[in-house]
Formats: C-alpha cells, structure tokens, sequence
C-alpha cells in the first residue's frame, strides 16, 4: 500500500518544533491533508465498476462473497458464481463441502474454474475443516491428510487459500506452544500444495478465542507462507475487541470476514445465525476499517453471514444488499475521518 499523508505525518522528525513560515504548513492543514489520505484509501473516485446497469463507487479494499451468505438458497456453485457477479463482487470464497457436493454431482472443476474466471471473479479463500489442531496423533494425521485433499480442491478452481480454524479444539483447551507446532505442519502440507493457510480465529472455541492467542501462535510457528483470518463477529464474540488490529501486518491479512452483530443477544449467547448486514448492527465498523488501513490491508472483505432470515429471502437480493452495506460502511468511515480532519485544531 503506498504512504498515506497520516503515515507521513507520524514520522515526520520533530515537525512540532520548526517555526511556522511561509513555506510551513500549519498543523490544521497537515491533519486535514493526513485525514484526505486516509479516506481515499477507503472509497476512491468512481472508475467506472459496474454492478448491473450502475456503476459502483471503487475502492482499495476488494469484495468477495462467502457462500455462507446464501446456504439457505441452496444455490448451486454456478449459480452463486454468476450471482456474485451480477452484484458487483470481486471474489468468492466457498466451502469445501459445496466443492465437493459440486463435484459428486456431476460438475467438472475445471469447468467451475474457467467460470469463475470468465466472471471477473477470484477464489480468494475456501472453508474446510479438517482437524490439524488435535491432541490425538492418528486423528492429526488424518486432519493434514484431509488438507492436503481440500487443498487440491481449491487448486483445482484458481485458489490459493484456505482457512485453518481450530477445528477439534471447540470445547479443548491445547497448549499454544503445541498448536504452533502443529500449525507448523499444516503450513508444509500447504507449501507442497501450493495454497496458503490462514490461521483463523474462533470466539466461541476454547482454544484460539482470543487474537492474543492467535497471534502467539502465528510468531511461535515459526514458519513462513501461511495468514491470519480475523472476523469481526469472531473478535467480538471472543472478547479481543478491536484495538489489537493496529498490531497484525496488513500483509499477513489477504481475507478479513466482515458482518455486524446486533445489541442483544449479550456477547455471552450471541450466535453466528445472529449477524447481521454490515452496519445494520453494534460494531465500530469506521474504526476497523480504519486501522484495516492503517496496517496496510489491501485485500479482501469477505461478506460471511449465517442469518436464516437471509436464507428465507431472494439471494440476489441478500448478494446486493450485503455489498450495498459494506459500500455504505466504508464509505462512512471516510466521511467520518474527512470530517474530523477538516475540524478546529489547536495549532
């Protein structure tokens, strides 16, 4: 990601303390010029994407939809693809089960690939869930066998990712140190498969609740050529917060899952089927796509909802409305940061 003005201003050497002449900006102009930087690398000028017969206002942060958002349809994968992109995402990120459903039925995946492609669409990560995590060793194995087949699969359509919860560690707690170890492993499976695996945070599991547990892990690996998939439901229902996102390198970040949870039920029994629509709920969305910014993220946000009010409705509706919202909410955040530079500053 290139400098932003704010960036410039932070490291600028003792900037406070030079006289303001002719040629010195005044601290309000530097905030409100750092403020600018941030909001165009949130929404930049319209260039023109088109969703349907409109165009759509583009920004450095790419769309994908997780087929999660419409299970309740029971779409097919064609079908979802050619729905995501008649509503303008950049990318989708499906679940291995449908991969494989897809498959049993008939459908070639390289036919699903070259689909994926011809719609302008990236595979940027895939779901799957085999047990890298546990503590029993033929239970492992079979998990890194397991992902080693699910990573063949997201070759086969164009992808290079998958997510790697704590899958077997729900209701466990492992010691971090062996969890590093083990993910270790699964990241040389993913280096001989060629697809990358993203350490994924779970709130509701007892083992990587937490992003201080996640990011422990990740550093203890030891290893190289793997992610992190944060979520912002998953930070809240773990009790992380958001303020921890300023300390993850955006360049270790290529998914972030984004939705919104509502005020009630209270984050002890709140649930994944009650997300909600970015911005339809409680989180600080501006705040987190603003630090998403600030630590250089240029990837995706991935629309990943489990509501069954959702699955009831028309799912281009529900693939429309959900980017609607995340445009929406991005574009807030940029107003917002746009209006606090412009604001009275003491100089």
């Amino acid at each position: 990601m290139s400098e932003t003005a704010l960036e410039s201003i932070e490291r600028r050497p003792n900037s406070s303390r030079r006289s303001a002449g002719a040629d010195s900006p005044s601290r309000r102009e530097w905030l409100a010029t750092g403020a600018a930087g941030i909001a165009a690398s949130l929404v930049h000028p319209n260039v023109g994407r088109s969703v349907g017969a409109a165009a759509a206002p583009a920004h450095r942060f790419k769309l994908a939809l997780n087929t999660s958002t419409i299970r309740g349809q029971k779409k097919s994968l064609p079908e979802i693809v050619d729905l995501a992109a008649r509503a303008g995402y950049d990318g989708i990120e499906p679940w291995i089960n449908e991969l494989e459903a897809y498959r049993r039925d008939g459908g070639d995946l390289g036919d699903l690939r070259k689909r994926i492609e011809d719609a302008g669409l990236e595979v940027v990560s895939a779901i799957g869930f085999p047990q890298w995590i546990v503590d029993d060793d033929s239970d492992r194995q079979a998990g890194l066998e397991q992902a080693r087949h699910d990573m063949g699969l997201v070759r086969s359509i164009g992808g290079s990712r998958i997510a790697a919860p704590p899958v077997g560690a729900r209701d466990t707690v492992i010691e971090l140190d062996a969890v590093a170890e083990r993910f270790a492993s699964l990241v040389e499976v993913g280096r001989r498969e060629g697809v990358e695996p993203q350490l994924e945070l779970w709130g509701f599991s007892k083992t990587l609740s937490r992003l201080s547990e996640l990011l422990y892990v990740a550093a203890e690996s030891a290893a190289t050529g793997f992610g992190v998939l944060l979520d912002v439901y998953h930070l809240y229902k773990g009790g992380s917060g958001f303020n921890g996102l300023s300390l993850v390198s955006g360049e270790a970040m290529h998914v972030f899952h984004v939705n919104d949870y509502p005020s009630t039920p209270p984050r002890s029994t709140i649930r994944d089927a009650d997300r909600v629509y970015p911005g339809d709920g409680t989180a600080p969305l501006g705040d987190i796509f603003r630090t998403l910014s600030r630590t250089g993220f240029d990837g995706h946000l991935s629309l990943e909802l489990f509501n069954p009010t959702y699955w009831s409705r028309d799912a281009e509706t529900v693939c429309r409305e959900g980017l609607e919202r995340i445009e929406s909410a991005l574009a807030s955040a940029a107003d917002d940061v746009t209006d606090r530079g412009a604001g009275t500053s003491h100089q």
